[in-house]
C-alpha cells in the first residue's frame, strides 16, 4: 500500500546545481618574507601549480596569489584589490607576520586568515606564546601544493555549507582532529579523493556544461578541533552527514580528553545506527572501542595510513562503484557503476544481499555521494522498517530511478553516448555544431513540457516529444568537405543529378555504431527531417522547403542503415535543389551560409499489418484570423487529420477546431457539410517499401489510402462517426455499415482523451515563451483497449506570415479614403495587387435573379483564372447559400479568383453575416478575406457611387466589372475583425 502511495507522490524536481558553491575564493594574499615565499613556491610557480592542480580535478576558477613581505606592501595591495583569503607564513627571524595579521584582522574583520608554517623547533616554540584566535586554521607546510588547494576548498566549503545543505541537501564529511601536522596531511588526501570521485560521478551528466555544474554537488569537508565543535555541527546537520572521521584524543570541556573521540562515537551511534564512522588513533588499544561502536579503525602510525583511510572512505561513504555483497561471506555478488546499471540489475540482486544494503541506507548514501539528491532523499525515507517487503523495495528503487532519469533527460540536449542511450533518453546530439531551427524548436518544447507540471497531470494522457537524435551541422560540413560535394551542389545541375552525387558519397564511419545504438532503442520507423540554420529561424518562413523522409523499422540493421544513410544524404541534397536555390535568392540568403542539421526521430504511430500511421496528426496555431461564432482570434485554431501529417501540409481536407470550443465544429454542424467537408483519404508509411526506389520525392514510400482502409485496420475507434443513410443522421462512434466520417467526436466532445486541454496548454505556453504567435505540429497515438493516449509534440515555430505584418490601427483611416470598410471581417494581412472589382448592381435587385447572377459571375471568374488575376467580389446576401432566396448560390470554383468577398446588405434585403461558412475551408487555406457590411445601418462603408461612376470593363443586366489603374490596397486586422479596401491613390 505504502509503495503505491509513495510512488504517486514521486515528483522529482531537478536539482539546480547553479545555485551551489556560489561563494568563491578568487584572490589570495600571501604574507611572507621573500625567502619563505620562494621556498613555498619552490621556484616561483605557485599560480601555475595551482592552475594545473585545478585543471586535473576539472575545477574552474583557480584563485590568484599576490605575495607581499612588508607591512606597507600589504596595505597597498589591500587598498587596491578585494582579497578573499589571507595566508600568513611566519618566518623564524621576526614576528612581523603576526603583527601584520593582527592589524589586517582589525581593519578587515571579514577576511579569513590562515597560518601556514614550516614546522621547525624555533617556530613551534614561538607559536606557543602567540594568540592564534584570530586565525581560522593553522596549517603545517610540508612542501606540497595540494595543501593550498585544500585550504582554499576547506574555506569555500565552510562559506557555502549552510546554504547548500538547505538548498538541495548537499552532504558533509566531518573530520574531528586537533593535531595540526595530522590534518595538514590528511586534508589534501581527502580532498583529492572526493574531487576525483566527483569527477567520476559527473559523467552521469548529459553534457559538458551539466558535468561542470554537477561537481558543485560534491560532499563538503568540514574540519572541527574540539568535541563541542563537532557535536554542534552534527546537531545542526544530522540529516546530511555522509560520514565522520575522528581522532581519539582532543579537547572536551576545555581540557584534552584522551577519550573524547570515543565519547563522540558513542553519542552519534546512539542516534544513528548506520552512519559510517572512522576512528583514527596512534594508540592501537583504541581499536576495541572502534569495534564496540561499529566504526572502522585506522592506525595513525601505519606507513600507509593515507591509503587505508582512502579505502575505508571509498567503501563506506558511498563513493565509487556500488558493490552488492553477500552479507555472510562479504563476497561481491554484483557491481554497478552508474544509475542505468543499477536500474537494469535491481530485480536480479539476491534477496539477502539487497536486504543487507537497504536496511543500512547504502543505496541512498551512494546516490547522495553522487549528488543525486532527489532520489536519495526519497529512498532514504523508505526504510526497511517502514516497508518490510523486498519486492516492493525493488520496485520502488526501480521506479525512482526511472522517474529521475526521465526527469533528467527531459528538456536537456544530451551528448549522444552509445552505452548510455536507452529508452529513457529523450534528446541527444551527435557532433558539436548547431542543432538547426527544428532541432532548437524541439529542445525548446521538451524543456517547456518539463517546466510546466500541468502537462504531467492527466490521468490517461502523457505529453512528450518523440525520441530524437540530432546530427549537428558540423557533420554536414564534414560530409560536404570529405566528399568534395560543393562543386556539383552549387552548380546548375538538375535535382536528380545532385541527389545521385550525394547518394554516392559516404557518411563518416564513426556514425555507424551510433546509428545501431539508436535503432536498438527506438524499434519503430524513423523520420529523417531537415533542421537547417535558416529554417524556422524566427523571421523567415523556410518551413517545408527541404525534404523529410521516413523509413520503416527492419530487423536487419544493415538494411536499415542503408535506408537511413540514403535518407540523410537525401535531406542534405535537398539544400541544393532548384527550388531551394530559387527560394534562397527570393529571400536574399546566401546558399553557402545554409547549413543543415538532420533530425532522426521515431515516427509516431501504430503498426497495422504493413502500414504505420498515428491516430491523429495536427497543426495548432495560437492565433486564428478566421474566428467564427463565439471564438476569439486569441483562442487559436487547430487542424486535425487521421494518419501522417503530410496530409495536412499537402492541403488535404482537415477538421478545423478551436481548442476552447471543441463542441462547436463547423464542419460537423450540418450533415450535408459533414459529408462534403471531412477527410476522405489519409497517408500511411508503407512498411514493405525498403527504399530501393529512393527518389527526389520524399513521399515515395507513403501510401495515400481511402478512410475505409483505416476502418478495416480498426484504427478509427475514437476518431470517427458513422453516417446512417436510412435515418439520414450521423452517429458519434463506429457502427456497422454506413460511411465513416473523421469527426474526432469522442476525443473532442466525449472526453475520451484530453486533446483540447493539452492543445490549450501547448498554445498558451508556446506563445508566452516564444513571445509571439506560434505554430505547433503534433501527433497522437490512442490505445483503444486502455483508453489512454500519448500526445507527441513534433515541432514548434513562430507563425510567420509575410502578409501578416500589420501594425496600423484601421480605425484611424478616414471614411472618405475607403471604398469598403467592414467591422466584421475575417482574414488578416495586406494585399497590394488587386485592380478589379465585380459587384452586383443594387438598383432593381431582387433575389429571384440570384441563380442567373451566379452563372454570370462564374463566366467572369473563368477569365480571371485564365489571366492569373484576382478581384474583389461584392454582392447582397449570403454568398454560396444553397437557398437562392438568402443569397447568390455560387460554389467555390465559380468565384475562386476572388481575394476578398463582401456580403453587403441592402435596406430591403438585410442579412445576418454568414461569415463565409460555406467556403470556410477555402477561405482559410487561400487566405481570402470575407467582409460583412450593412452600411444602411451605419455598420461599415460601401461607396457604391464611386464604382457606378467608373467606366465598366464588362457589364451585364445584373453585374458590373470595373478596373482601376492604381491598385486597391486591402488591409485586414484579423485580431480586431476589421478590414478596409482603400480608394486608389
Amino acid at each position: 500500500m505504502l509503495s503505491k502511495l509513495k510512488l504517486n507522490q514521486l515528483y522529482f524536481k531537478d536539482t539546480s546545481f547553479v545555485n551551489l558553491m556560489t561563494k568563491r575564493i578568487f584572490n589570495v594574499l600571501l604574507v611572507a618574507n621573500p625567502y619563505d615565499a620562494f621556498m613555498l613556491e619552490d621556484d616561483g610557480r605557485i599560480d601555475e601549480k595551482i592552475f594545473n592542480e585545478y585543471m586535473n580535478l576539472s575545477l574552474r576558477y583557480p584563485p590568484r596569489f599576490t605575495q607581499v613581505s612588508t607591512e606597507e606592501e600589504t596595505w597597498k595591495q589591500l587598498a587596491n584589490t578585494t582579497f578573499d583569503l589571507v595566508i600568513c607564513m611566519p618566518g623564524t627571524d621576526n614576528s612581523d607576520t603576526f603583527e601584520i595579521a593582527r592589524s589586517i584582522k582589525n581593519k578587515y574583520s571579514h577576511i579569513p586568515l590562515v597560518v601556514l608554517t614550516p614546522f621547525s623547533h624555533g617556530i613551534t616554540a614561538r607559536m606557543e606564546h602567540e594568540d592564534l584566535s584570530i586565525f581560522e586554521y593553522v596549517f603545517c607546510w610540508l612542501g606540497n601544493t595540494d595543501l593550498l588547494v585544500s585550504i582554499i576548498k576547506l574555506i569555500e566549503d565552510k562559506m557555502n555549507l549552510e546554504h547548500d545543505v538547505k538548498e538541495v541537501g548537499v552532504q558533509m564529511i566531518m573530520l574531528v582532529e586537533d593535531s595540526i601536522r595530522f590534518y595538514s596531511s590528511v586534508l589534501p588526501n581527502l580532498y583529492k579523493f572526493v574531487l576525483k570521485q566527483s569527477q567520476e560521478f559527473a559523467t552521469e551528466a548529459l553534457n559538458a556544461h551539466q558535468r561542470t555544474l554537477r561537481m558543485r554537488g560534491r560532499p563538503k569537508i568540514v574540519l572541527t578541533r574540539t568535541y563541542e565543535e563537532a557535536m554542534d555541527l552534527y546537531n545542526k546537520y544530522e540529516k546530511n552527514v555522509l560520514g565522520i572521521i575522528t581522532d581519539a584524543r582532543y579537547p572536551r570541556g576545555g581540557v584534552v580528553d584522551p577519550m573524547a573521540g570515543i565519547k563522540l562515537l558513542a553519542e552519534i551511534r546512539s542516534r544513528d545506527p548506520f552512519i559510517p564512522l572512522i576512528l583514527q588513533s596512534s594508540e592501537v588499544d583504541n581499536k576495541v572501542y572502534a569495534g564496540r561502536y561499529d566504526a572502522s579503525f585506522v592506525d595513525k602510525n601505519s606507513k600507509k595510513m593515507n591509503i587505508d583511510l582512502r579505502e575505508i572512505i571509498s567503501e563506506h561513504f558511498g563513493f565509487g562503484d556500488f558493490i552488492f555483497r553477500n552479507p555472510d561471506t562479504f563476497e561481491e555478488v554484483a557491481r554497478v557503476r552508474n544509475l542505468k546499471e543499477l536500474q537494469n540489475i535491481i530485480f536480479s540482486i539476491p534477496k539477502e544481499s539487497l536486504l543487507y544494503h537497504i536496511s543500512r541506507n547504502h543505496v541512498s548514501r551512494w546516490l547522495y555521494s553522487r549528488a543525486m539528491f532527489p532520489p536519495a532523499e526519497f529512498l532514504k525515507q523508505i526504510t526497511w522498517k517502514s516497508l518490510q517487503d523486498i519486492d516492493a523495495h525493488r520496485r520502488i528503487i526501480f521506479e525512482a530511478i526511472v522517474k529521475y532519469r526521465k526527469m533528467k533527460n527531459q528538456g536537456v540536449v544530451a551528448v549522444f553516448q552509445r552505452d548510455r542511450f536507452d529508452r529513457y533518453s529523450n534528446f541527444a546530439r551527435i557532433g558539436e555544431g548547431s542543432l538547426g531551427g527544428k532541432g532548437r524548436g524541439l529542445a525548446f518544447i521538451d524543456n517547456m513540457v518539463k517546466r510546466h507540471i500541468e502537462f504531467d497531470e492527466f490521468e490517461n494522457a502523457t505529453v512528450v516529444i518523440p525520441k530524437t537524435v540530432v546530427l549537428c551541422t558540423d557533420i554536414f560540413d564534414e560530409f560536404m568537405d570529405t566528399n568534395g560535394l560543393y562543386q556539383v551542389a552549387l552548380s546548375d545541375a538538375d535535382d536528380d543529378t545532385i541527389l545521385k552525387a550525394f547518394l554516392r558519397a559516404k557518411l563518416p564511419d564513426r556514425l555507424v555504431e551510433d546509428f545501431f545504438a539508436f535503432f536498438d532503442v527506438v524499434k519503430s520507423p524513423i523520420a529523417i527531417r531537415s533542421s537547417s540554420l535558416l529554417e524556422d529561424s524566427h523571421y523567415q518562413p523556410f518551413a517545408g522547403i527541404y525534404s523529410t523522409y521516413m523509413i520503416p523499422y527492419l530487423e536487419d540493421k544493415y538494411e536499415m542503415l542503408r535506408m537511413l544513410s540514403d535518407a540523410i544524404k537525401g535531406v542534405y541534397a535537398s539544400v541544393y535543389y532548384r527550388d531551394s536555390k530559387a527560394y534562397m535568392q527570393a529571400t536574399s540568403n546566401v546558399i553557402d551560409q545554409e547549413k543543415m542539421a538532420v533530425i532522426l526521430q521515431e515516427v509516431v504511430g501504430t503498426q497495422y499489418g504493413d502500414r504505420f500511421y498515428p491516430s491523429i496528426s495536427g497543426v495548432a496555431r495560437s492565433l486564428n484570423y478566421y474566428p467564427i461564432g463565439d471564438e476569439t482570434a486569441e483562442e487559436g485554431t487547430v487542424s486535425l487529420a487521421l494518419g501522417l501529417g503530410k496530409y495536412i501540409v499537402d492541403g488535404g481536407l482537415t477538421l478545423r477546431i478551436c481548442p476552447y470550443h471543441p463542441n462547436q465544429v463547423l464542419q460537423t454542424s450540418e450533415m450535408e457539410i459533414a459529408l462534403r467537408e471531412t477527410q476522405t483519404r489519409f497517408y500511411a508509411l508503407d512498411l514493405k517499401n525498403t527504399g530501393h526506389n529512393f527518389s527526389l520525392d520524399d513521399g515515395f514510400n507513403l501510401l495515400k489510402l481511402p478512410v475505409k482502409e483505416a476502418d478495416n485496420d480498426g484504427a478509427l475507434n475514437f476518431i470517427a462517426s458513422t453516417y446512417d443513410p436510412y435515418d439520414m443522421v450521423i452517429r458519434d462512434g463506429i457502427y456497422p455499415g454506413g460511411r465513416k466520417l473523421i469527426t474526432f467526436a469522442n476525443v473532442l466532445q466525449h472526453d475520451v482523451f484530453p486533446l483540447p486541454r493539452i492543445l490549450q496548454l501547448a498554445q498558451e505556453y508556446g506563445q508566452s515563451e516564444m513571445r509571439r504567435p506560434v505554430e505547433i505540429e503534433f501527433a497522437v497515438t490512442l490505445n483503444a483497449q486502455k483508453k489512454t493516449g500519448v500526445f507527441y509534440l513534433l515541432q514548434i515555430r513562430p507563425m510567420v506570415d509575410i502578409k501578416a505584418v500589420l501594425d496600423e490601427d484601421l480605425n484611424l483611416i478616414k471614411d472618405e479614403n475607403v471604398l469598403l470598410r467592414s467591422n466584421n471581417s475575417l482574414g488578416h494581412g495586406i494585399m497590394e495587387d488587386i485592380h478589379d472589382i465585380i459587384y452586383v448592381k443594387t438598383e432593381g435587385y431582387t433575389a429571384s435573379n440570384n441563380p442567373t447572377i451566379a452563372y454570370e459571375i462564374e463566366k467572369m471568374n473563368r477569365k480571371f483564372l485564365d489571366e492569373g488575376k484576382h478581384y474583389i467580389l461584392v454582392g447582397p446576401g449570403r454568398w454560396g447559400s444553397s437557398d437562392s432566396w438568402l443569397g447568390i448560390p455560387v460554389k467555390w470554383p465559380h468565384i475562386s479568383a476572388a481575394r476578398i468577398i463582401v456580403e453587403a446588405g441592402l435596406t430591403n434585403y438585410r442579412v445576418d453575416p454568414s461569415q463565409g461558412t460555406h467556403f470556410f475551408q477555402n477561405l482559410t487555406s487561400f487566405g481570402v478575406g470575407y467582409f460583412t457590411i450593412n452600411s444602411y445601418m451605419n455598420d461599415g462603408v460601401y461607396n457604391q457611387d464611386i464604382l457606378n461612376a467608373q467606366p465598366a470593363v464588362e457589364e451585364t443586366q445584373f453585374i458590373r466589372h470595373v478596373r482601376f489603374d492604381n491598385p486597391l490596397i486591402v488591409k485586414m486586422d484579423g485580431k480586431k475583425k476589421q478590414g478596409v479596401v482603400m480608394l486608389p491613390e
